[in-house]
């Protein structure tokens, strides 16, 4: 073991805040009881798994370890102390610690505190104090990892639903550049034969038609479309028309009818029915394109508007909140979790008047619950028969918002901790039990209160807000 600067551990201690006021024979009996120890960089202070039974006084250098479950790094300096703390409950160390640096420590055994109580009376609330300073930091940090995993959740359900329509607007655009090239190419192609400014505005009339009637066209289903192309590919074939299936499906698609063709046929006679044809066929390819892209642009926008609803950008402090709002933004960011299996019922009350409330902190509420809802719904969601029904309304002063899942229900050895912290019946790694403390707090203090009544087949979280007075 390499050693740091050699100084009499009682002079080393004394640099230590906890033990800097102690008299001399108090800082005698602690280094005569404590266990001196170098460690070199790199050095394991401590295995993973090892019983916690000792008080560790970092002197000199630094120690660090992993916190559990992927929570940071766990760093511990000099004048530090860490290890077992009066009155703790940790039973053996969670995680490996290294020396990062040359590094002197006194460990001192847990079979000592009472004698050390004794003899350093004021020892013992200081060191309580850091027990609570470690048990405030670890709920801190299990905390911010509680709400990292549900925004990482969150965000990936989100990456998703905005990928599609994304994707979409890719696909459309790649789309509509290989339709305007075939536009262009049937205007040369008509350009060359010469005719009339009537006709050529015939044309324009009969497209700018088709491309109205394209608007509320109703959906066929594959067979129709299928029996509908084959009849016009065929009649495209008698008039000569070379590829006729080229035409047929954006004919369907613009529900041209035999009528519409025949006028067409009659307009333009011989090669110029097929210059005609694929003109407008390119520019119902086009129609449809842009409305395609129109559509999934509106859909980017939708989702960019909830978040921005959702997390009350540009605004802080309590606002005029409308409950219903909330609700469907937080709808809109879990859309990707619901739309498998799982239907909402909404049941609003819209005369309810709007309530003073942080309105970034009830969509967490809204969130952690109707999330919580889709976790229990796992297996009703793969048959298909999974529901959960967001009902609103007035109960005396207050609003009433009950979170409604028909899952199997909470045991009811359960169902009196579920509010408690660090309390989950999740797997390992899959929630830390800070989710519905959280919800809970939120809406304390806000001046409401949440309730849970549960049977198999039915689960209500009912949560009730105040609204505000002459309301």
């Amino acid at each position: 073991m390499a050693t740091v600067t050699e100084t009499p551990l009682i002079e080393a201690l004394r640099k230590v805040p906890v033990f800097e006021d102690l008299t001399e024979d108090q800082l005698q009996w602690f280094a005569s009881n404590a266990e001196d120890l170098h460690f070199a960089a790199g050095d394991v202070v401590v295995e993973g798994g090892a019983p916690a039974e000792v008080l560790i006084v970092v002197l000199a250098g630094e120690i660090q370890g992993k916190r559990p479950a992927g929570a940071g790094i766990y760093i511990v300096g000099a004048g530090s102390i860490t290890g077992l703390l009066p009155y703790s409950r940790l039973t053996q160390f969670p995680t490996t610690i290294r020396a990062t640096a040359p590094t002197r420590l006194a460990s001192l055994h847990k079979s000592r505190f009472e004698e050390m109580f004794r003899r350093i009376p004021d020892i013992q609330p200081r060191l309580v104090g850091l027990l609570t300073d470690r048990v405030r930091e670890s709920t801190r940090a299990d905390q911010q990892m509680e709400k990292l995993a549900a925004l990482g959740k969150l965000s990936a359900g989100l990456a998703h639903e905005l990928n599609n329509p994304a994707s979409a607007v890719r696909r459309s655009t790649a789309g509509l550049r290989d339709a305007l090239a075939n536009l262009r190419e049937a205007n040369f192609s008509l350009c060359r034969e010469e005719l009339s400014d009537e006709v050529l505005e015939h044309l324009s009339d009969i497209e700018k038609e088709v491309a109205t009637e394209m608007t509320g066209s109703p959906v066929m289903d594959a067979l129709d479309r299928s029996d509908r192309e084959d009849h016009i590919a065929v009649w495209l074939e008698r008039r000569g028309i070379t590829r006729p299936w080229e035409f047929a499906p954006g004919l369907v698609e613009a529900e041209a009818d035999d009528e519409c063709l025949e006028k067409m046929s009659a307009q333009f006679p011989g090669k110029t029915l097929e210059f005609a044809l694929r003109r407008m066929s390119a520019t119902i390819e086009v129609e449809k394109t842009l409305r395609q892209i129109e559509s999934s642009a509106a859909r980017i926008s939708d989702l960019v508007k909830a978040i921005k609803e959702y997390t009350y950008m540009d605004q802080s402090g309590d606002k005029e909140i409308d409950l219903h709002e909330g609700l469907e933004n937080t709808l809109t960011m879990l859309h990707h979790d619901l739309k498998n299996g799982i239907n909402v019922r909404r049941d609003y009350d819209r005369s309810l008047p709007k309530i003073c409330a942080k309105g970034s902190d009830l969509n967490q509420v809204w969130t952690n619950l109707i999330d919580n809802a889709t976790d229990a719904l796992a297996e009703q969601a793969k048959a298909g028969r999974g529901q959960i029904t967001l009902h609103t309304a007035r109960d005396g002063g207050f609003a009433l918002v009950d979170i409604i899942d028909n899952g199997p229900g909470i045991p009811p050895e359960v169902k009196g901790r579920i509010f408690d912290p660090f309390f989950t019946t999740k797997p390992v790694g899959e929630g830390m039990g800070l989710g519905l403390d959280t919800v809970y707090r939120i809406v304390r203090q806000h001046g409401g209160d949440i309730r849970v009544d549960s049977h198999p087949g039915e689960t209500h979280f009912q949560v009730r807000l105040p609204i505000p007075r002459g309301e």
